[in-house]
């Protein structure tokens, strides 16, 4: 219900050639493992779904299936037979996958991921699949218009790195960690790459900064890489950990190797993660999602100042907010109630249109018989444009018949943009800042002001300095650009810069869309 976007989940699998897995009995039947993967990693995006297999006794090496729609919809999985001539079709020792919410681009199939490249010499045909967000775009795509002869067919930072990959590959065949560590010289942003060629290799890679996650397992001669932890565990693996940043691991001639495609250095993994993104039984740089929001429950129980009764119940957003609002509740020795029922059918607000609050109508239905005359402690994971939350208030007053609602937010008030794959990259859609002004200080006069915007008796968010110690890393490590302004990537200092000239000179803080270059669009 935090009205944002995600850019993107990837998943991946390998079946070595000289080995055996308890997870298969056919290795060319690896690559049915990546719609049930990807249908775990379907909280990352919604609008596309597709995946690239590699199988060397066909004469189609590597076979890219994609649709627009969910999991269930490019997969056919409510069609058996349709879903089974995919997977014939798609059948291999080796495959990635994606899920896709854009925050560029257009909402039809030629911007799905994988992208495939076609080509005649088997190094130089691969596929890859990508999430995150380059900040340093619009260089990139410049660089590349500079060259002659060089055309951009979609807008969007998945194209630039397709192109950034093939001019890698223009010469004599590279050495996979080479390659990878000149593309991270010129890369600024998140970025987690799965990459396979129709010579049967396979790279991952995380960036150096380790800002979005990813995961990697081995059992037996099967191995798995994916966003989160919970999609490779759902399919059996019992020994995941999360890639290193900078990390990168290549499987080539059967062999796995893990490298380097950076000096390790600073971490600025996001804290949304934690606190949003992740499914809640995903483990994340050794730490528990469930655990995380948790803690953060705690720490809202910690700073609670309001009078306590019989009366006063806690009352999470579902979903993502459930386990911060039972664990505060559990502090503070109140019921923690199901007073909002989720429609599991209408998705996401973020990933369902601009129309907020008509989506919140059709989202959440109120149950008078739990709200009617309470004090409603409502818990929340963040709030971003407060759109939905207004609409809610209002629903949980007028249709569930509450006496008070009193907001609690899981997360500091977001202040800045990202530019690092979450879909909020103006500061004129953000909500805290038009009452924090310039200031970074959060005031209970502020708050106050906030409340009484949305229609609620109060409103607190969680401090700062509480997130780092919910999310048990410390906040060196975390990427906080988001709730106070320090970006970890050169890029992304400069492009906050000019979001704030731009609010100055009320454009509304574009600052990433305007500035990419006119290229052609399918």
């Amino acid at each position: 219900m935090a009205e944002l976007h995600h850019e993107c989940g990837i998943a991946g699998i390998y079946h070595l050639s000289n080995g055996v897995s308890p997870l298969i009995s056919q290795p060319e039947e690896s690559t049915r493992f990546l719609p049930r993967m990807l249908l775990d990693l379907q909280n990352r995006g919604q609008l596309a779904a597709g995946i690239s297999t590699f199988e060397p006794d066909r004469p189609q090496l590597i076979s890219t299936h994609k649709e627009v729609g969910s999991v269930i919809e490019a997969f056919r999985l409510n069609h058996r037979p349709k879903f089974e001539s995919i997977m014939k079709r798609c059948a291999g020792r080796a495959g990635i996958g994606h899920v896709r919410y854009a925050t560029c681009g257009k909402d039809d199939k030629s911007y799905a991921q994988p992208m495939e490249r076609q080509h005649g010499c088997k190094w130089k045909w691969f596929s890859f699949a990508f999430n995150g967000q380059l900040a340093n775009y619009t260089e990139l795509a410049e660089e590349l218009l500079r060259k002659e002869d060089y055309h951009l067919v979609r807008d969007t930072d998945t194209d630039v790195i397709m192109h950034h990959l093939s001019y890698e590959l223009r010469g004599n065949q590279p050495n996979l960690v080479q390659m990878f560590s000149n593309l991270v010289q010129k890369f600024d942003g998140a970025y987690n790459i799965l990459y396979m060629n129709a010579q049967g290799d396979m790279a991952a890679v995380r960036d150096p900064l380790g800002i979005r996650p990813l995961c990697v397992a081995q059992q037996g001669a099967l191995i798995g890489f994916a966003s989160e932890s919970v999609a490779l565990a759902n399919i059996g693996f019992d020994t995941i950990r999360s890639m290193e940043p900078g990390e990168i691991i290549t499987i080539e001639n059967g062999q796995v190797q893990t490298g380097r495609v950076a000096a390790p250095g600073k971490k600025a993994h996001c804290f949304f993660e934690w606190i949003y993104f992740a499914n809640v039984a995903s483990e994340l740089d050794g730490e528990s999602v469930y655990q995380v929001r948790s803690r953060l429950g705690e720490e809202l129980a910690a700073s609670e100042t309001l009078p306590l009764d019989e009366d006063t119940i806690v009352v999470p957003v579902p979903d993502t907010a459930k386990a911060a609002a039972d664990a505060m509740a559990f502090k503070l020795k109140l019921p923690s109630m199901e007073g909002l029922m989720r429609n599991r059918y209408v998705g996401r607000t973020f990933i369902q249109g601009d129309d907020r609050v008509e989506k919140a109508k059709l989202k959440y239905t109120p149950i008078p018989q739990v709200l009617r005359g309470k004090r409603v402690i409502l818990v929340e994971d963040t709030i971003v444009r407060s759109t939905t939350m207004s609409s809610l208030i209002r629903h949980i007053k007028e249709r569930g018949h509450a006496k008070e609602v009193h907001v609690r937010v899981a997360c500091p008030p977001i202040v800045a943009p990202c530019f690092y794959g979450i879909d909020m990259s103006r500061v004129s859609e953000l909500f805290a800042p038009k009452f924090m002004g310039s200031s970074l200080v959060l005031t209970p006069t502020m708050e106050a002001k906030m409340a009484e915007t949305i229609g609620a008796d109060s409103l607190r968010y969680l401090p700062v300095d509480a997130l780092a110690r919910a999310v048990g890393k410390p906040s060196r490590e975390l990427c906080q650009a988001c709730v106070n302004g320090v970006y970890p990537t050169p890029k992304g200092a400069e492009l906050y810069q000019i979001a704030l000239t731009n609010r100055e000179s009320n454009d509304g803080g574009r600052t990433y869309e305007s500035r990419r270059p006119a290229v052609a669009s399918t």
